[in-house]
């Protein structure tokens, strides 16, 4: 079989798989606008019990149900929401981790307390990553490369300036010498195009068949302007969410590399560190919300997580988000929706909505955002949850992902 050889752009798109199953509206005339300017959609009392029965979910005290962990826990969908605040954030709850952005944001204390000398003013940013991607080498990338590029992400969405890596390595006995070195490579030019220096490290090695090859772990230290915060919580009705070019990318590339499925796709992995572009963004548009690299859950987890922490509602359109046709079609083809697929070199951004003309041709001028778009607004009506308007004409709720339909992406 072969995917994307048709193109489900404009009226064609009536007929995508991907949305095929979406529920729709009873009425699909649209309400006048609501107060903050967007558009509003109607909602059946049927629609409204099932908005009510999922708030009422959410409010509940997050528990890990399952005895032991599952392929799930480490989707980035709701199994991994759950076990991090109900095991992880539950145990080491404090303000610096409790916003649960990308990266952590502090300021260095003095041993007698207060700013340390010479730091005054200034503020750091620290994140941590583990990569356990399975091919280790895949079409556009490695695990190396995805290593460094995916900490430089975290610490650029969250706001700063990537400055240094860590890399921790767990190497199983048996692992080629040649394909380490092809991984050190892929990170020493990875580093090197971020503008970024690795710069401690620590390698351990464990028995035959008990790890994959390879892992690596990663931590990054980034400098934060002295004020100008970023993070979902701050989104507001009436801004517009952005992404920075076609999704799903990686996510298909990986499942397909492993050859387990008779499918081909010219697809490549969009690993790419988004220091550039971000910077980029930030000088030219004033006031943007917030910034996130839509891993692990996709663009649709991103989506889940603005409407949550800023406690409004998400409204995107279909017909609005790029996705590349040989990416769609391996999605249809798998039964897969792209919306859930993981991506390493896009962002999601939200801006004022006065500035999205100007963040979409920012992102434009720019060769990793040349394909940027408008995909949707932060809305006033119902809060927490994201709603995507199909090609139909009506609407379905997007919720956070549920399984692992891609395990290993990272």
């Amino acid at each position: 079989m072969t995917a994307g050889q048709t193109d489900h752009a404009g009226g064609d798109q009536a007929s995508s798989g991907w949305i095929a199953g979406a529920p729709r509206s009873r009425d699909h005339a649209e309400r006048p606008e609501n107060p903050a300017g967007q558009p509003s959609l109607p909602v059946s009392d049927r629609e409204r019990q099932v908005l009510d029965r999922i708030d009422r979910a959410r409010r509940r005290r997050p528990r890990v149900r399952e005895e032991r962990i599952t392929m799930a826990h480490g989707a980035g969908g709701k199994a991994t929401q759950t076990l991090i605040e109900a095991v992880f954030l539950d145990a080491f709850r404090n303000p610096l981790l409790e916003p649960l952005e990308d990266a952590a944001q502090f300021r260095v204390p003095a041993p007698g307390g207060g700013v340390a000398d010479g730091l005054a003013g200034a503020r750091l940013a620290l994140t941590t990553d583990s990569y356990v991607v399975s091919p280790l080498f895949f079409p556009g990338g490695s695990i190396g490369d995805l290593a460094v590029n995916g900490t430089v992400n975290d610490l650029s969405v969250s706001g700063a300036t990537p400055l240094y890596l860590t890399a921790g390595f767990i190497l199983e006995e048996g692992f080629p010498v040649a394909d380490l070195l092809r991984v050190v490579e892929s990170m020493r030019a990875a580093a090197a195009v971020a503008g970024v220096s690795i710069v401690t490290g620590d390698t351990k090695v464990v028995q035959r068949g008990k790890a994959d090859g390879c892992y690596i772990n990663t931590a990054g230290v980034g400098v934060l302007p002295a004020d100008g915060s970023l993070g979902v919580a701050r989104a507001q009705p009436g801004d517009a969410i952005l992404v920075s070019g076609p999704i799903g990318d990686h996510g298909i590339t990986i499942m397909l590399a492993r050859g387990e499925l008779d499918i081909e796709a010219d697809t490549v992995s969009d690993t790419a560190p988004l220091n550039d572009l971000v910077a980029c963004l930030r000088r030219q548009v004033p006031g943007v919300r917030a910034m996130r690299d839509a891993t692990r859950g996709g663009v649709a987890t991103i989506l889940n997580e603005i409407a949550r922490a800023a406690g409004a509602g998400v409204l995107v359109t279909e017909d609005a988000i790029p996705v590349r046709p040989e990416v769609r079609g391996a999605c249809e083809l798998l039964g897969i929706d792209p919306m859930y697929v993981a991506c390493e070199g896009r962002l999601v951004a939200v801006v004022p909505g006065p500035s999205a003309s100007l963040a979409v041709e920012t992102l434009r001028a720019h060769p990793l955002g040349a394909e940027a778009a408008v995909i949707g607004s932060v809305v006033a009506d119902q809060p927490g949850i994201v709603r995507l308007r199909t090609a139909f004409g009506g609407t379905r709720i997007v919720d956070m992902l549920v399984g692992d339909p891609l395990p290993r992406i990272c």
